[in-house]
């Protein structure tokens, strides 16, 4: 199928000419290309525009998990009919296997996967495999390991009506798909049997397929509801995709095994060399264990620490990603983009090192083979050449990002300069009015801007340094404390203002609930850091309050700035406020910058005659609709205001499924707080969790 654009507009401003220029440079074989586009000009829709033209499976990679649900949620709307995924990292919380030399400490790997993502990365697996009208919608995770794409293909179940295979078979083929039996608890990645069909709740789907077997026939393959079991749709093909990414082939496993009791055994000799014999045993006692693990069930906690020997890698090889996804079956025909590049190349660049020292010192202890190292993220360089064509896409490219687009147009004689400059709005709405004020009083001089902002129905996006600021300024007005305050004496109740803040402790799909209620009205400011930067699309934002804009440094850059002042760029009263008091040489830039385009907008709406009109969005539909359980937790949660009040929660309120996930928020606030060396509080936790536990067991 071809990818096929549905919006209810049609390409204005000057998105015709950065979609033009961008399609004759995949044409022309220009390898990068950057398009350059300030906040709100359509940068996104040109995006859709360019993979409608070119008709090639695509890869959209952001920085960010908000961001990148912001992406496929839009992408879906403007691809209605072909295969829009999302594929982010799946742990809502995850410690990493480490070893602590200094005090013998080893940490277990725990990890809590939020069961919805790890859903939509499999469903992006399975389509790319199965459909060219693909695309992915991926946070830099999508170069971590991830498992031999012909592997993970060749671990189908292939069923067709008429078939003769009896029921026993195709209950050990999905078994051998990591499917698991569940006659009571029927979930994803699980199957029943029922009289004479099999029930199937695929792991990338939200639907069940019925099996039914009659006589070791397959009579009949229908798509169920797994809520209501009424029948959606019948099939005469169906073919079961893996419930996981790491799987074993049964047929090469022992001579596998064999390799890694080979090197498990120089490993134990050269520790037993020298005299380290606890290391020694450690190792021997560790992959025994993980080797019957495998043999007996086909999958181990861990298992991507041995990958290297099921893909058939030779040591130092580059591991298989999702990139690899994509190059297998399509080679060079394929398109990436890379969102926010100024912000989403670095986190490339960087992944590898991040824990090779890690893993080196689990290795040198004897926690793993040196095989664990091969269970990595790939090199900037080894990413780097499998892109075919790639368009870095930013209001604020790198310079590094500019001259390698340069050069690719030079490198085929190209008339294009490889850059696609996108700076007028289709709205007309100009960049947002800059103003400096003083640090002194900023506190009642920002809660004025908040009020003046309800009034009129507008919203507020106010950035601090660090994550305590955020939720310590939070805190402040969600408790009103400025009501003592002589110049707030007489404020009304419906004045008011509602806030919240946003960063990354928060988990991933509660992020963009947090953004929608914002939009919706239910808070009228929101605090936060670099989260509120790049690429999220809140039109009735009216004001950006950056306090601290004078402390130079990462987050007050002049590229961090210009992002940030973007945010009010949607709103045709967009205002800034940068709370300093000296102007910083990045200050400086970044408002120079923002004046140079307002000034070429205001000339393009007055050649053209363009009036600016307020941008109106509606809401889109939630990432993952949450059941009505968790809905009745939120309830009970609503009514507490900090993590303490956790420890308020009466027993009488909660069902035993309310027990089991409010326990489940209680753990991962109880490691948030020690982690901060709160441990009263983690202590707490932990008591409460062990109450509820007690009351519900």
């Amino acid at each position: 199928m071809d990818f096929k654009l549905a919006a209810p507009f049609v390409p204005t401003g000057d998105q015709p000419q950065a979609i033009d220029t961008l399609v004759k440079g995949l044409k022309n074989n220009l390898k990068h290309q950057v398009l350059l586009g300030v906040t709100g000009s359509g940068k996104t829709y040109t995006m859709a525009q360019v993979i409608a033209r070119m008709n090639k499976p695509t890869l959209v990679i952001s920085h960010n998990k908000t961001l990148a649900a912001q992406l496929y949620q839009e992408f879906k709307q403007f691809f209605p009919q072909n295969a829009v995924c999302y594929f982010v990292s799946y742990y809502d919380f995850y410690q990493p296997e480490a070893y602590l030399p200094q005090t013998d400490t080893y940490i277990e790997k725990e990890t809590e996967i939020n069961e919805e993502i790890d859903k939509l990365r499999l469903a992006s697996t399975t389509n790319l495999l199965t459909r060219r009208d693909t695309l992915i919608v991926a946070s830099v995770s999508c170069i971590y390991n991830l498992g031999n794409p012909r592997q993970y293909g060749k671990f189908i179940l292939e069923l067709r009506t008429g078939e003769p295979i009896n029921r026993q078979s195709i209950i050990e083929r999905l078994v051998d798909l990591q499917y698991e039996r569940s006659e009571f608890s029927f979930h994803r990645s699980t199957f029943r049997l029922r009289a004479e069909f099999i029930d199937v709740y695929l792991a990338y789907e939200s639907f069940v397929l019925r099996i039914v077997n009659d006589l070791g026939k397959i009579k009949n393959l229908q798509k169920i509801d797994p809520l209501t079991g009424k029948l959606i749709e019948e099939y005469d093909y169906f073919a079961i995709y893996p419930a996981k990414h790491y799987l074993t082939d049964l047929s090469s496993q022992q001579s596998i095994f064999d390799q890694i009791s080979r090197d498990l055994e120089i490993s134990v000799a050269e520790f037993r060399q020298k005299g380290k014999l606890v290391e020694a045993h450690r190792l021997n006692q560790r992959v025994n264990f993980d080797l019957e693990m495998i043999k007996e069930m086909g999958y181990v906690n861990g298992i991507e620490n041995y990958s290297r020997y099921f893909d058939g890698r030779s040591p130092g090889d580059p591991p298989y990603s999702l990139i690899d996804y994509y190059t297998d079956p399509y080679k060079d025909n394929w398109l990436m983009f890379i969102d926010e590049s100024h912000m989403t190349v670095p986190q490339l660049r960087g992944m590898y090192n991040g824990d090779r020292s890690r893993k080196e010192t689990l290795i040198d202890y004897g926690f793993r083979l040196p095989a664990a190292l091969d269970n990595r993220p790939l090199k900037f360089e080894e990413f780097f050449i499998r892109i075919p064509q790639l368009i870095y896409v930013s209001a604020t490219p790198n310079v590094w990002e500019i001259n390698l687009a340069k050069n690719s147009a030079k490198k085929v004689n190209s008339p294009l300069s490889g850059i696609a400059e996108q700076l007028v709005r289709p709205t007309g709405i100009l960049d947002p009015i800059i103003s400096v004020r003083p640090t002194k009083n900023q506190l009642i001089d920002l809660i004025h801007e908040i009020i003046k902002r309800k009034k009129n129905h507008q919203r507020v996006l106010v950035t601090t340094l660090t994550k305590r600021m955020a939720e310590d300024l939070a805190k402040f007005l969600e408790e009103q404390k400025y009501k003592q305050l002589p110049e707030f004496k007489n404020i009304k109740e419906s004045d008011i203002p509602r806030v919240s803040y946003l960063h990354s402790d928060i988990v991933t799909l509660e992020r963009s609930d947090i953004l929608d209620d914002l939009r919706q009205g239910k808070y009228d400011c929101l605090i936060g850091i670099n989260l509120l930067r790049e690429g999220l699309d809140l039109p009735e934002v009216s004001l950006v309050a950056i306090l601290d804009a004078d402390k130079e440094g990462f987050l007050r850059s002049e590229t961090a700035l210009i992002q940030t002042m973007g945010r009010a760029a949607r709103h045709i009263k967009g205002e800034v406020i940068m709370y300093a008091d000296t102007l910083t040489g990045s200050m400086t830039r970044a408002i120079s910058e923002i004046n140079r385009r307002r000034k070429k907008q205001m000339e393009y709406n007055k050649k053209h005659h363009l009036k600016a009109k307020q941008i109106t969005k509606p809401l889109r539909e939630k990432l993952v609709i949450r059941d009505d359980e968790d809905k009745i937790l939120d309830r009970i949660l609503e009514r507490k205001s900090s993590y303490n009040s956790l420890l308020n929660v009466s027993l009488d309120e909660l069902t035993p499924l309310d027990a089991r996930k409010i326990t489940k928020k209680m753990a991962m606030e109880m490691r948030k707080s020690a982690s901060e060396l709160n441990f009263e509080l983690a202590a707490a936790l932990r008591d409460k969790i062990l109450e509820i536990n007690k009351a519900f067991d």
